[in-house]
């Protein structure tokens, strides 16, 4: 009995012991980005970018073994190891901080000395563990693989060949280079990631969070199938701040999913609505996540260029889902919340204008001022100045505790993922192997683009399945975006490509890891919760081939060619998603007889409007649109038929 209470007291002191730690290093951490992207200079010190890596690596490196436990779980009891290995952590980074001058002066990258070679072994280590308690067996799996490359490239057959290394070489790399551990990822997240993880944290803390369930509530919850359109709007709002499927599916689901089931939907369709709206979350601006800031280092574009390009696939994608949950309300007869459970709108403006307040300074910092950067943390600043003003969600000592936790514990799981990836990114750039995977691919599909988009649609879901997405993104970004660039596609629309197809994996089984979240919640099978997910979420698995062969759906042209592309694509998509429900939205159902060859020719109908411009294979645009507006009027004068037939019995 003694010994059980001697654990028992370890385990809470080692948990105390945690906390502190995350609090103060994720206090430390906040307080070195600001010094550091604010150029405040404090006592005359200004840091070498490398060093600011070091130094951030340092400290969300070593909390990783805090965070997580030897098994992966998150905040789960620790042991005195971790602490051994949290503390090598910090004591390896801090020594890479303290020798970044003279690494960059002397290239340590290529000719290290035995001291520092001996710190790189053990950072390479650490940061593989890091890694897999972080990301999972998968994503440890695919890095320590390619992290290791350069040690056999010369021994592999083409196209997969490269520059060989040895392991001390390869490992000298990885830690001192600028292009590996240390490369464009993790850049990203020292220069901009942070300021909006803090942001999405604060504001959620603060009421946000209730704020935009509340304002979806009132604006579509009186609505037939208004439970599952305030989910769509909740979960893109709140999935465009966390930038997770999983933890939006959790946090918005608890919410939604038995809203959905009360008013009528199957737990399937609920399950399969909210995996759909959480997955769409992280591809919304204005945040979208870490990963939208990843990608605005990859091409060099300042991020508001990113979320202005991102806003309109956006769009067609909750566009699509908002069609299907109408066309599904409709063909079952479901109706709206009631009125005394919703909110006014009014009322919801006037209590939540705070947050419109936050969110149009950040929107204004970030598209007239440019100023990405500093837009996060001046929006944070404002939000908790008024926050202090109100006292309904009045941020308390023991709130502001929490949001550090959070904070901390984000940041924690972000740096351990992506200081694995950068080894990835590393390995690429130490073989040159990206240029000759190009090349190969280039050489495989020909001419022909529909091939290599297949290519990369299916490489990019294959990876999304054990990756994250921001994991996913970085590696496709690295290995397939520069071949389909070489393809003579739009740089932008590509790279938003690859990132839809990474996503693709979280509502599709047999991975579907966000159908298989909603479907716990919904008390459902996860299999059947996929392939609903699937049919509803639909409009991802069209609409990157949509945009990726027409810039103007990513704004990258004229604006009547803007207007143009957009406004068929969403007709088009419309009746692509009504085909999918079997029913015309204002007009009727697509039942009895002949019920599916006029779902499949509305389909086709919707597909030819909503085609862009085929110059790739000689389709030119006008025919297509054509065609597909003769096509639709079939099933739509069918539907019109029995409607007033319908109509006609009912007033008989």
């Amino acid at each position: 009995m003694q010994e059980l209470e001697n654990e028992a007291g370890t385990a809470e002191t080692y948990d105390t012991g945690r906390n502190l730690a995350l609090i103060v290093g994720t206090t430390g951490a906040i307080l070195l980005v600001v010094h550091q992207l604010f150029n405040i200079q404090l006592f005359g010190i200004v840091l070498l970018d490398s060093r600011y890596l070091a130094l951030l690596a340092a400290i969300f490196l070593s909390l990783s073994f805090l965070v997580f436990n030897r098994r992966g779980e998150r905040l789960g009891p620790v042991a005195f190891y971790d602490w051994s290995l949290a503390t090598l952590a910090l004591a390896s980074g801090f020594y890479l901080a303290w020798v970044a001058k003279l690494n960059l002066s002397e290239g340590w990258e290529y000719a290290a000395p035995q001291t520092a070679q001996w710190v790189a072994y053990v950072f390479f280590a650490l940061v593989l563990e890091a890694t897999r308690r972080a990301g999972g067996k998968v994503l440890f799996a695919i890095v320590a693989l390619f992290s290791l490359y350069p040690t056999f490239a010369g021994h592999v057959p083409d196209p997969f060949s490269g520059f060989q290394s040895t392991f001390s070489e390869a490992v000298a790399y990885h830690v001192y280079s600028s292009e590996s551990i240390f490369g464009i990822p993790m850049r990203a997240f020292g220069g901009v990631v942070i300021g909006f993880i803090i942001f999405g944290a604060v504001l959620q803390h603060t009421g946000g969070g209730q704020f935009f369930n509340d304002l979806a509530l009132a604006l579509v919850g009186r609505y037939r199938g208004g439970a599952a359109k305030v989910s769509i709007f909740a979960s893109g709002f709140m999935g465009s701040m966390s930038g997770s499927v999983i933890s939006n599916i959790l946090t918005t689901g608890a919410v939604s999913i038995p809203a959905m089931r009360r008013t009528g939907f199957s737990a399937k369709t609920a399950a399969a609505t909210e995996a759909c709206a959480s997955t769409g979350g992280v591809l919304m601006p204005p945040i979208m996540g870490a990963t939208a800031f990843v990608m605005a280092s990859f091409l060099s574009m300042p991020y508001v260029e990113i979320a202005i390009a991102a806003a309109i696939p956006s769009l067609l994608f909750y566009f699509g889902l908002f069609v299907q949950i109408d066309a599904y309300s409709a063909r079952l007869g479901l109706r709206g919340m009631s009125g005394p459970d919703l909110p006014r709108l009014n009322a919801t403006l006037r209590e939540g204008w705070p947050y419109v307040l936050v969110f149009a300074v950040l929107i204004f910092m970030m598209i007239v001022l440019r100023q990405e950067t500093a837009a996060p943390f001046y929006a944070t600043v404002l939000l908790l100045i008024v926050n202090q003003i109100f006292p309904r969600h009045r941020l308390t000592v023991a709130g502001l505790i929490d949001v550090l936790k959070r904070v901390g514990t984000g940041l924690t799981e972000l740096t351990a993922i992506i200081l694995g990836v950068g080894l990835i990114v590393g390995s690429f750039s130490a073989t040159g192997l990206a240029g000759t995977l190009v090349n190969e691919l280039l050489a495989l599909a020909g001419d022909n683009v529909f091939i290599l988009l297949i290519a990369g649609a299916m490489t990019a879901f294959v990876f999304g399945m054990g990756m994250t997405v921001t994991a996913c993104y970085i590696f496709l970004a690295v290995v397939l975006a520069p071949a389909l660039e070489a393809g003579g596609l739009n740089i932008l629309a590509v790279h938003l490509f690859i990132l839809y197809w990474g996503m693709v994996s979280y509502i599709t089984p047999p991975v579907a890891l966000g159908a298989y979240a909603a479907a716990t919640m919904a008390g459902t099978s996860a299999m059947k919760a996929g392939l609903e997910a699937m049919r509803l979420g639909g409009v991802i698995y069209i609409a990157p081939f949509f945009f990726v062969l027409n810039p103007a759906l990513v704004a990258q042209s004229p604006a009547i060619e803007v207007f143009i592309a957009v406004t068929c694509a969403l007709l088009g998509l419309a009746l692509i998603c009504m085909a999918l429900q079997g029913y015309v939205i204002f007009l009727g159902p697509l039942s009895g007889a002949g019920e599916f060859p006029l779902r499949f020719v509305l389909f086709v109908a919707g597909f030819l409007i909503a085609l862009p411009e085929m110059d790739y294979v000689g389709v030119p645009f006008g025919p297509s649109l054509i065609a597909g507006i003769l096509l639709a009027f079939p099933p739509l004068f069918v539907a019109l038929r029995r409607r007033s037939t319908d109509l006609a019995g009912e007033n008989t």
